[in-house]
């Protein structure tokens, strides 16, 4: 599966959400509720290769090759309507959403030079909830912690 692939079948989740998604090191797939494969991060992508091009591919077929992965399968719900399934083999200790929403804030200051305005662009949020965002993590516009003036953190 190419990125190009995952980028268009994955419409429905926000840069925010890919950008999160995308710095996670454990393979997260996400299906619709029908079952079909709508996005898979870049460990997702290399752990799937060699079950060949795994774009528009059902949860059915590539369920034995995430079993064998050792993937847990999970039903995403918002409130009592199921919206698809996950699912997910961690190669590490999942850190928190928090935790991952702030790295990937901080990398794509990194990447935009500190240029806000392009930062919530890359991110599909406003400058303002970008803002918030740095003021609840405790992070200067610089991608600092606020206070200090030493190395990125």
């Amino acid at each position: 599966m190419t990125a190009k692939d995952t980028t268009a079948s994955a419409a429905t989740l926000s840069p925010l959400a890919r950008a999160i998604l995308d710095s996670l090191t454990q393979a997260l797939v996400v299906f619709d509720p029908q079952g079909r494969l709508v996005y898979a991060n870049p460990p997702a992508r290399a752990a799937l290769q060699d079950a060949g091009d795994v774009a528009g591919r059902r949860l059915d077929a590539l369920r034995p090759r995430l079993a064998s992965l050792g993937a847990r399968i999970v039903p995403l719900r918002a409130g009592a309507t199921e919206v698809g399934v996950l699912a997910h083999a961690s190669a590490e200790q999942a850190a928190t959403l928090a935790e991952r929403e702030r790295q990937a804030i901080v990398e794509m200051l990194d990447g935009t030079n500190g240029r806000l305005a392009e930062t919530a662009r890359r991110l599909g949020i406003s400058r303002t909830t970008l803002w918030r965002r740095l003021k609840a993590y405790g992070l200067q516009p610089n991608g600092r912690r606020g206070g200090s003036s030493s190395a990125r953190v």
